[in-house]
């Protein structure tokens, strides 16, 4: 056989060699997003509104006298909470700042804390009422903060998100409107 320590190796490095086949190329880089000011800002706005949103929500299993509020309540926390879904993701991958800004800002459709105090006092038909108005903002200024980002974002998944709100909150408006 081999007596030849370097021939031995030189044999195995061929046999290994010829065994491996051919190179497989380098796994393919995934592609990075690009989120303009406009992505990031929406997103970050978006998510404080939604989260202030839920304890509203919440609040409607026990308070509300009227079962279809009830029931639009559950059909707003649904959607709600998919969307929230997906903008921690995109806030993930855009890379931004655990602490956010927006959280708690006032702003048109925030539900604030002391919306949520005065919430959590009211029962029966003046819950309902309080709620069908803070609902109808909140879904307003959705739409408009969904119109600008389709106008003005530059990441694709962000503006197809913001067309999906842009849906969900017409056709919850429109119930809105014609019910309460």
């Amino acid at each position: 056989m081999f007596t030849n320590p370097r021939i031995l190796a030189a044999s195995l490095l061929l046999g290994l060699a010829a065994c491996a086949g051919p190179a497989d190329p380098p796994p393919a880089q995934p592609s990075k997003s690009t989120f303009g000011g406009t992505d990031l800002a929406w997103v970050e706005i978006n998510i404080a509104m939604n989260e202030e949103l839920l304890p509203l929500l919440d609040l409607a299993g026990t308070k509300t006298a009227d079962p279809g509020l009830k029931d639009l309540s559950a059909q707003v926390r649904t959607f709600t909470t998919e969307e929230l879904g997906t903008l921690r993701e995109l806030h993930d991958e855009a890379g931004l700042p655990s602490e956010n800004p927006h959280k708690g800002m006032p702003m048109p459709g925030m539900v604030t804390p002391s919306l949520l105090a005065e919430a959590s006092r009211q029962r029966g038909e003046n819950f309902d009422d309080l709620l069908a108005k803070s609902l109808r903002e909140h879904l307003e200024q959705g739409q408009k903060l969904a119109t600008g980002e389709q106008a003005s974002g530059a990441e694709t998944r962000t503006k197809e998100l913001a067309a999906r709100i842009l849906r969900t909150r017409a056709a919850t408006l429109e119930k809105l409107r014609e019910d309460y």
